[in-house]
């Protein structure tokens, strides 16, 4: 290492250090560590001005340990998951006294905020409860396609987990226990607010819901071990794309699995539900998949239930994965992973 690098990463520790000695902004890495909270939780929490918690989550965000990332006219916070200042905000974390009386007040207000969200999430699934229940009738039971998912993407440990299209964040509940962190992206605000009251729920630490657009993602290539495309690509005008830059940013090793319908004749999907396509055939999803440099490895039709009938849709689930890939070995970090094929 040069001394321009040692300079670099002194100066980092030392950033971090003054950004950590506060004792609001060690109340907010406390909190951030556990949930993707805006300035107004923050504030409702910490009962202080907006714009000094602003001033204190930039210090942190400046000095590497927190993440800020937009959500249409809303801003999220987050406890940073990479870089040198992930290391050195769980170490300031785990000097802080649980039972401090401050700390304890704030986990309770943070609680309350979460119910709040968990309110919002059960009036929204209730409102549609009756388009869902329909969509549902159409096709083999979701337990059945989940069961059937888990198993294409076999044994291993899942690694590093994007779900592209994340709704409300069931795909990454399901695989989190055997994954390392797990991202999902949507761009409905909406469905960002149930999913990450699905993860508070169920104790997932270590996943986030992010906005962002499926065509235009600011992720390094091969950042991911695992990437999932979920009852998505129907509703997308360019497919191929979204299927091109998932190629982009899955590792040497890792695998795609992409979830949809096989052909069907619901015209009133497309009318009363935004789908743009009435199903997929697997030459269609072999050749974009081809396309961006992946080959399918396998490739699965769930038919519906004889009882269902004629108008019942398939649902077809494909593995794709780099060609010649053997699998890696998710239990190392990634600095330590081999990098991208040039």
């Amino acid at each position: 290492m040069g001394t321009n690098d040692k300079q670099m990463d002194l100066d980092n520790l030392l950033a971090g250090l003054r950004a950590g000695n506060d004792p609001t902004r060690l109340r907010l890495l406390a909190l951030l560590a556990h949930s993707d909270l805006n300035v107004k939780d923050l504030t409702r929490i910490l009962r202080q001005s907006q714009p000094r918690i602003s001033r204190h989550l930039k210090l942190l965000n400046e000095a590497g340990m927190i993440d800020r990332f937009q959500e249409g006219s809303w801003v999220f916070y987050r406890l940073t998951a990479k870089g040198a200042g992930v290391a050195l905000a769980r170490k300031i974390i785990a000097f802080i006294n649980p039972n401090d009386p401050i700390m304890a007040r704030d986990r309770e207000r943070l609680t309350e905020v979460k119910e709040e969200r968990a309110q919002a999430a059960t009036s929204y699934f209730r409102a549609h409860a009756a388009d869902w229940d329909r969509l549902r009738a159409l096709h083999i039971s979701e337990n059945d396609v989940e069961d059937a998912m888990v198993a294409a993407l076999g044994d291993r440990r899942f690694g590093r987990v994007l779900d592209l299209g994340t709704g409300t964040g069931r795909i990454l509940e399901l695989l989190g226990d055997r994954a390392d962190s797990g991202i999902g992206i949507d761009s409905s605000q909406e469905m960002l607010a149930l999913a990450r009251t699905r993860f508070d729920k169920a104790g997932l630490d270590h996943c986030q819901a992010r906005y962002g657009d499926l065509y235009d993602m600011t992720f390094e290539a091969g950042e991911f071990d695992t990437i999932i495309i979920h009852q998505v690509l129907h509703y997308l005008d360019d497919p191929a794309s979204a299927i091109s830059v998932a190629a982009r940013m899955l590792h040497p090793g890792g695998q795609l699995l992409i979830v949809d319908f096989a052909p069907h004749e619901h015209e009133f999907l497309r009318e009363e539900h935004a789908h743009l396509r009435l199903g997929f055939t697997k030459p269609e999803i072999r050749d974009w998949v081809a396309e961006a440099g992946l080959q399918i490895t396998k490739c699965r039709h769930l038919e519906p239930p004889l009882e269902a009938g004629k108008t019942a849709i398939t649902v077809s689930i494909w593995l794709a994965e780099y060609p010649g890939d053997t699998a890696i070995d998710t239990t190392l970090p990634a600095s330590e992973r081999s990098s991208l094929p040039s």
